[in-house]
């Protein structure tokens, strides 16, 4: 199983602008997923579609980008997204209890997609009534291995403003769900803009990066009363994550659409280290 992701479009960032920078930046990663081999059996979008979830434009913007995709398409909300705009123009998608919420049954391990959009907040929400979905959800299926997908990391990742309380009530209240069930594989989220890999709860916790410009890599503090010049997003490439189920683990590999120099190639020079390679696998 192959499962491709994208995060943190921003689509809409200069309104009325169909040719965007972020458009550019996501086509470019769309077009080295539709080329791919193997393809993916999936993509979710995962959040901040939208730089501004009221824009429906925006939405339409998405819409037109994945039309062509030879694979299904699956969102989340992000904390910019705005559900009734986005259901507006994807009236198919899933929800549970107003949220954007849904399971994916027909690969070998089951996806649940979480809301973790709370309107007017930054950092994310996940309420009883989510909570309750989810913990339903896992209930159905306890030993089947089992993939959360979700916009907000609940962790304190160190970055200086890109952060989460890991505290707060609703990262409590996930955790609870979480931590006691052994076959949930993973997380996956976006959010940060960066790439972070840590554990939480018990499992993986995998965040991609943007499609969008990326935040800086900066560790020191932060006093959001004393502007000091520090850079916030910087101009990386537009990047992407493949998630492969090998049968026992899911192993998370992420790359950037640009073109990559090829410093070796596979030539015949190169047959019997691979053919050692080969060899030690099949012995085991």
């Amino acid at each position: 199983m192959l499962v491709a992701q994208i995060t943190d479009l921003h689509l809409g960032f200069d309104p009325g602008v169909p040719d965007e920078l972020n458009r550019q930046r996501l086509d470019r990663v769309l077009q080295v997923l539709r080329e791919m081999e193997p393809q993916p059996d999936l993509l979710l979008a995962t959040g901040d579609i939208a730089d501004n979830g009221d824009d429906g434009e925006s939405y339409l913007y998405f819409r037109e980008a994945i039309s062509t995709l030879p694979f299904p398409v699956y969102p989340a909300m992000g904390n910019h997204d705005t559900r009734d705009a986005f259901l507006e123009l994807f009236p198919d998608t899933q929800t549970a209890g107003g949220f954007i919420q849904y399971a994916i049954e027909d690969l070998p391990v089951r996806i649940l997609v979480l809301d973790t959009l709370e309107p007017g907040r930054h950092g994310g929400g996940f309420c009883s009534v989510r909570a309750a979905w989810l913990e339903a959800r896992l209930e159905e299926q306890p030993d089947r291995p089992t993939l959360i997908v979700l916009h907000h990391p609940p962790i304190a990742t160190g970055l200086s403003w890109m952060t989460e309380n890991p505290e707060a009530a609703w990262v409590r209240r996930l955790r609870a769900l979480v931590e006691p069930r052994g076959n949930i594989v993973a997380m996956i989220c976006g959010h940060l803009h960066r790439p972070l890999v840590t554990r939480w709860a018990g499992t993986l916790l995998a965040v991609c990066p943007a499609t969008a410009p990326q935040v800086a890599l900066d560790l020191k503090p932060l006093d959001p009363d004393a502007p000091d010049g520090r850079a916030m997003i910087v101009t990386d490439q537009p990047w992407f994550a493949l998630h492969y189920w090998n049968g026992r683990e899911l192993i998370s590999h992420y790359d950037t659409a640009e073109n990559h120099e090829a410093l070796a190639t596979f030539s015949a020079k190169r047959q019997g280290l691979l053919r050692m390679l080969w060899k030690e696998r099949a012995e085991g």
